[in-house]
């Protein structure tokens, strides 16, 4: 076999070997949302996404539990039990005034109340553990 002849062949048997050119296209963003600009055509197919993650099947009230008369004697049995306290409260502590500045000190908490413009700034502080918590009441 001739040189020139073996040296086109590897030649050609190289190029047609060798990937073909790559070639590349613009990219284009394509809003899926309508409200965004998109095609309508997405809305029933988002729709459906969104309501097959939704875990609300809407067969519950808001307003009650399963029996509305079990969820009225929670809300009186809490009403009761709330005016117990304030009664307990204020035999124990007497009137205290939270819109005055001052410090009330009990057995194990001590209590900062300092009104200012935006509200009631009440401190508890723990006096075993170290601990305060701070509560903010708005004025409305």
């Amino acid at each position: 076999m001739k040189p020139h002849l073996l040296l086109a062949g590897s030649v050609v048997l190289a190029l047609l070997l060798l990937p073909p050119s790559a070639q590349a296209q613009d990219l284009l963003y394509e809003p899926r949302i309508p409200a965004f600009g998109g095609s309508g055509v997405n809305t029933s197919f988002l729709f459906q996404s969104a309501n097959a993650q939704n875990p609300y099947d809407g067969s519950r009230s808001f307003g009650f539990r399963d029996d509305p008369l079990q969820d009225f004697e929670q809300q009186l049995q809490r009403r009761v039990l709330d005016q117990i306290s304030r009664q307990v409260i204020e035999q124990r502590f007497g009137d205290i005034d939270l819109t005055q500045e001052g410090t009330f000190n009990f057995d194990q908490f001590t209590v900062d109340v300092t009104p200012g413009p935006s509200g009631i700034s009440i401190r508890v502080f723990n006096k075993q553990t170290g601990e305060s918590s701070t509560i903010e009441v708005p004025r409305f």
